[in-house]
């Protein structure tokens, strides 16, 4: 077998097929590794997403990893404990505008109670659904690379008050302020930072603790950036109004824990079942990515890839 494709969903899944069509001998699971019972890679070049937890064992028996992702946080972590030459690959960027609608999504469907309203409309009412409106509220984005400053732009265009935090001030359309002033000011945080060492748990209860009662509070980056049990905290005490998660902390585990019913045998599982139990927190499934536009461009990037590395022994972009 050429390849063999973990983490694909349906939609996906078709994308691949049409564009692989019988050149290449190939396998796919909508699994993650660790939910395919596999004991031994199925292929010497594998394609995975976030979930998939690469076994150290399975280094001899891989010439490459495919990750069907921009970010590449697990495939360092691979590359840490290992020690043979596997080359580990990622995508160019093809969903920043998906992502950064997500955000916004996430940011207006708070501000207007939307789960509250769906839930209510069961008994069409109307009482304590009153929302607030966008037109100059303060939002500030932390991390204002590509994603950041495609919700900046989105956010001016709907008349956002829209200031960025970044270490790196890349960018001529984006006010930028210092962390602790932005987040005075902020009615709305959006965490849309890559991961880092230095930003592990940036989003801790004593850094937002410092924001304004009642902030709304989105990330759509990753999930290691905002600490579980912090954010269960912020909410039960009300510090947080509103909370719109798309990312979790130790997301493999959480993933695997929801999609086989053992939210039990998981403690962020657990959390995070808790959190859904809220009238003011949207929990999405690591989707943000997942448009019409974003999924072709993915998938085409993808398919390219896997082509290229059969050819050259190596990725274009490469961990």
């Amino acid at each position: 077998m050429d390849v063999y494709f973990y983490e694909v969903f349906e939609e996906e899944a078709r994308l691949i097929k049409s564009l692989v069509g019988d050149r290449l001998e190939f396998g796919l699971t909508d699994r993650t590794i660790q939910e395919s019972g596999h004991k031994e890679p199925p292929a010497r070049l594998i394609s995975i997403r976030t979930q998939s937890v690469i076994p150290v064992e399975w280094q001899d028996r891989l010439d490459g990893v495919l990750s069907r992702t921009t970010g590449f946080d697990n495939l360092k972590a691979f590359r840490r404990v290992i020690s043979s030459p596997v080359a580990l690959g990622y995508l160019e960027e093809y969903a920043t505008r998906a992502v950064a609608e997500q955000a916004i999504l996430m940011t207006l469907a708070l501000l207007r109670k939307l789960p509250r309203q769906m839930e209510q409309f069961q008994r069409f009412d109307r009482d304590g659904l009153t929302g607030t409106e966008c037109q100059g509220k303060h939002l500030l984005v932390v991390g204002v690379g590509r994603i950041g400053g495609e919700i900046v732009r989105i956010g001016q265009g709907l008349g956002l008050q829209v200031r960025g935090v970044d270490i790196v001030r890349r960018h001529d359309f984006v006010e930028y302020v210092e962390r602790d002033t932005g987040l005075a000011w902020a009615e709305v945080v959006i965490c849309a930072m890559n991961l880092t060492d230095e930003n592990y748990h940036y989003f801790s209860y004593d850094l937002l603790k410092k924001s304004r009662p009642g902030l709304i509070f989105i990330n759509i980056a990753r999930g290691e950036h905002a600490p579980l049990s912090d954010m269960i905290r912020l909410v039960k005490e009300g510090h947080l109004g509103g909370l719109g998660l798309d990312v979790f902390e130790d997301e493999p585990e959480v993933g695997t824990a929801l999609r086989t019913g053992q939210v039990g045998e998981s403690e962020k599982a657990a959390m995070v079942a808790e959190l859904s139990q809220y009238p003011n927190v949207i929990l999405t499934p690591h989707n943000a990515f997942n448009t019409a536009e974003a999924l072709e461009r993915k998938a085409r990037f993808s398919v390219e890839e896997i082509f290229y590395f059969l050819r050259e022994r190596k990725f274009h972009n490469q961990v």
